[in-house]
């Protein structure tokens, strides 16, 4: 989605891009993962200047799909005090909401990712993405999701709770935040979370608390690992942050330990930069830093 930033004199923004599945393909990238995105971009220059945006991370734009007369989705962020974020949206004509409205392959890939978003602006397409991820499966691929509710997506819970009823059995690796399942699922404990996700069959559940604590259950052993709290200018893309820490630490075996203090250094310096994505100079992050 096309982002619009707002400057300290308030009277001015910085445009930029940003959405949760983009914002975890970047820091994947530049954790020096190799990446594709899946998307439907539109003519506009917008779109261009995605695309390169996709060239200049060296992410693999190969699978994004133009559709004529027709542009980006697009949000403005609005920061309180502490940096915690919030958003207003322009995005029910985004051609990306039709992304699954017909069958999608995608060949000589290891892990999948994609998020409750994702689900939601798809809906329409939902029989097909389910398709598209017991294929995946069947191939030994690895899935991956965050479920990232979002309440003003979806018609009401009970309509979000059965798309996810369907989506949840197909996942490998399941990356909710604490907040998005109290919400959803009224679970506030993350025993309780892991319970439920258990209950689809779900074998690596990560957890992400509020707070900075992150709870991580893979088969029958429980880790745990804390963040560092410190002052935020903008939280915006903090979680999709640490999904690419974490994840970029699992595709090179890392420990699950290692992994979780990759995603909170990950998601520490985007916290400290305004908008989902910091500058390539700002990133220092590497995923064999402390080697």
């Amino acid at each position: 989605m096309v982002e619009f930033i707002p400057q300290p004199n308030l009277a001015e923004y910085a445009q930029s891009f940003g959405g949760d599945s983009l914002n975890t393909a970047v820091y994947l990238a530049r954790l020096d993962c190799a990446v594709q995105y899946l998307t439907i971009v539109g003519d506009d220059g917008f779109s261009g200047a995605l695309l390169a945006l996709l060239d200049a991370e060296e992410i693999d734009r190969s699978r994004v799909i133009r559709r004529d007369h027709a542009t980006l989705g697009l949000y403005v962020i609005k920061n309180d005090e502490q940096g915690e974020r919030s958003f207003t949206y322009w995005r029910d004509t985004s051609p990306a909401r039709g992304l699954f409205d017909a069958a999608v392959s995608c060949d000589g890939i290891d892990v999948f990712y994609f998020t409750g978003i994702t689900v939601a602006v798809c809906l329409s397409g939902l029989v097909n993405l389910l398709d598209l991820l017991r294929a995946l499966r069947g191939q030994g691929v690895r899935i991956a999701f965050d479920p990232n509710y979002r309440e003003a997506l979806w018609r009401d819970s009970r309509q979000a709770q059965e798309a996810m009823g369907h989506v949840l059995p197909l996942c490998d690796l399941v990356m909710p935040t604490l907040d998005d399942m109290r919400a959803l699922y009224d679970c506030e404990t993350a025993p309780e979370c892991e319970k439920l996700l258990r209950g689809h069959r779900v074998r690596e559940i990560v957890v992400k608390g509020g707070d900075g604590r992150v709870n991580v259950l893979v088969d029958a052993a429980n880790y745990s690992g804390q963040a560092t709290m410190q002052a935020a200018i903008d939280t915006t893309g903090a979680g999709d942050a640490f999904n690419a820490g974490y994840l970029a630490g699992r595709s090179r075996g890392l420990t699950v330990d290692d992994c979780i203090a990759m995603g909170h250094a990950t998601a520490a310096q985007v916290v400290l930069h305004p908008g989902a994505i910091v500058p390539k100079e700002g990133f220092t992050m590497r995923i064999n830093q402390d080697d």
